[in-house]
C-alpha cells in the first residue's frame, strides 16, 4: 500500500499451506526441519546416523586395545637393562662360574632367604620350594585374609601346610588381615601386604649380607642361579633375574622377557620389600615365569578378580568357564588384550594366539620327575579341572 506500513509476514505461506494442504503443527515442524536440511543429502544422515553410534559402540568394546596399541606414540621404552651373560653347567666348578662371571668364589655361601606373599598358587609353589630348597636357609611366606582388591578369601596355605613338611624346620609363616576398603586402588593394599612382609622377614632373622629374593611366587628362579649368587663374592647389591616367560602352562612360550624378580644383599634399614625395577642389572636367563598357570578353571576366575589388575576383567562374559577354557587352548588372552609392548614393531609381531611350544628341556626337577601331578603344566595338556 502505497504512503501506508506494511506487515509482510514471510512464515504465511508455511502457515496456510504446506504441500496444498492446511498446515498442521506436524506439518509446520517438518517444513522447519527441511529448511534446516536443505542442501543436506539425505542419504549422508542416514549414515552419520547409523555410524556414530556404531564408532561409539566400537570405543567402548575395543578403546583399550587402541590405547595399548598407539601406546608407542606416547610412551618410550624403559632404559633397557645391563645384561650380564649366564654360564652354568653341571660339570663346572663353582670357581670355575664365579670366574666366568666376573667374581670370586667364597670360602662359604652366604645364608639365603626366599620371601614371598602368597594368594592361592599352591602348585606352584610346591614347584618353587622344591627347586630352591637345597640353597636356602629360611623360607618366608605372608598370606593375608584379603586379596589385593578386598575380597575376602581363605587362608589356603594354612589349610595346606601338611604338603610342605620339607621346609617346615626353615619356615616362617606369618598371616595377615586385611583391611578391606571397598573401591580403594588395589596396588594401596598390595603395598600393606609387602610392608608387613619387610617385618615378618626381621622375624626370620635376616641379617646384613644375607640374600635376598624378592618375587612372586610365580617367577622362580633356577637353583643353579641361587647357588651361584650365594658362592660367589663381588655380585652387585641388587640384581634382577631375567626369566622365561610363559603363560597358562609350559607350553606357551610368551618371551624372556620377565624381569621383575630380584635378588638382593641385605642391607638393614635400606632393603625393603618391592616388585619394581631397582636395579639397572640384570643376569640372563634365570628361572622361569609362569602366569596364570593353575589346574582348576575356578582358579583362574579367582585370580582374574582378585588381583591388582582387576579393571582388566571389563565384561562379566570374561568370567565364563567355557570362555577361559577356550583362551587356554588357543594360547589368547584372557582379557582380549594387545600385547604390552614399546613398539609397533613388537606390538604386531605378538597380535594373536601364541605358539604352541613342544620343549620341555630345561624346566624345573621336580615338575619332571612328578610329571603325573602336574600333567597340565606340560605341553599337550591344555585341558583344565572345573575346580
Amino acid at each position: 500500500m502505497s504512503g501506508g506500513y506494511s506487515n509482510s509476514k514471510k512464515t504465511d505461506d508455511i502457515y496456510e499451506k504446506v504441500c496444498g494442504q492446511q498446515a498442521s503443527f506436524a506439518a509446520l515442524t517438518m517444513s522447519r526441519l527441511r529448511c534446516m536440511l536443505r542442501g543436506i543429502d539425505i542419504r549422508i544422515c542416514i549414515v552419520l546416523l547409523i555410524a556414530i553410534p556404531v564408532f561409539m559402540f566400537g570405543i567402548y568394546l575395543h578403546g583399550q586395545k587402541i590405547t595399548y596399541f598407539l601406546r608407542p606414540l606416547w610412551e618410550s621404552p624403559p632404559k633397557p637393562f645391563h645384561e650380564i651373560p649366564h654360564y652354568y653347567n653341571e660339570n663346572v666348578t663353582m670357581e670355575r662360574l664365579c670366574h666366568l662371571h666376573g667374581w670370586k668364589v667364597r670360602e662359604s655361601p652366604r645364608r639365603v632367604f626366599d620371601a614371598v606373599l602368597f594368594n592361592n598358587e599352591i602348585d606352584i609353589l610346591a614347584l618353587r620350594w622344591n627347586e630352591l630348597s637345597p640353597y636356602v636357609t629360611q623360607f618366608v611366606l605372608l598370606e593375608s585374609n584379603s586379596t589385593f582388591t578386598s575380597l575376602l578369601k581363605p587362608l589356603l596355605f594354612a589349610g595346606n601346610r601338611h604338603q610342605f613338611k620339607f621346609v617346615e624346620p626353615r619356615l616362617t609363616y606369618g598371616m595377615i588381615g586385611g583391611r578391606f576398603k571397598k573401591g580403594e586402588n588395589p596396588f594401596v593394599e598390595e603395598a600393606y601386604q609387602r610392608v608387613a612382609l619387610d617385618q615378618l622377614l626381621r622375624i626370620a632373622g635376616i641379617e646384613e649380607d644375607d640374600l635376598l629374593t624378592m618375587s612372586d611366587v610365580d617367577e622362580i628362579p633356577s637353583g643353579h642361579t641361587i647357588n651361584l649368587l650365594r658362592w660367589c663374592d663381588d655380585i652387585p647389591p641388587v640384581i634382577h633375574l631375567q626369566l622365561r616367560n610363559y603363560l597358562y602352562s609350559f607350553e606357551y612360550h610368551v618371551d624372556n622377557k620377565s624381569w621383575r624378580a630380584s635378588v638382593h644383599r641385605y642391607k638393614p634399614g635400606k632393603t625393603r620389600y618391592a616388585h619394581y625395577r631397582q636395579s639397572d642389572i640384570i643376569l640372563f636367563d634365570s628361572g622361569w615365569h609362569c602366569s596364570f598357570c593353575f589346574r582348576y578353571v575356578s582358579e583362574f576366575i579367582f585370580k582374574m578378580k582378585a588381583y591388582s589388575h582387576t579393571d582388566r576383567v571389563r565384561f562379566p562374559h570374561y568370567l565364563n568357564p567355557k570362555r577361559i577354557q577356550d583362551v587356554i587352548c588357543k594360547g589368547a588372552d584372557l582379557f582380549d588384550m594387545l600385547p604390552e609392548e614399546y613398539t609397533f614393531k613388537e606390538i604386531i609381531g605378538k597380535m594373536g594366539p601364541i605358539p604352541h611350544s613342544y620343549s620341555a628341556v630345561h624346566l624345573p626337577a621336580y615338575l619332571l620327575n612328578n610329571a603325573e601331578k602336574y600333567k597340565y603344566l606340560l605341553p599337550g595338556n591344555c585341558r583344565r579341572e572345573s575346580g
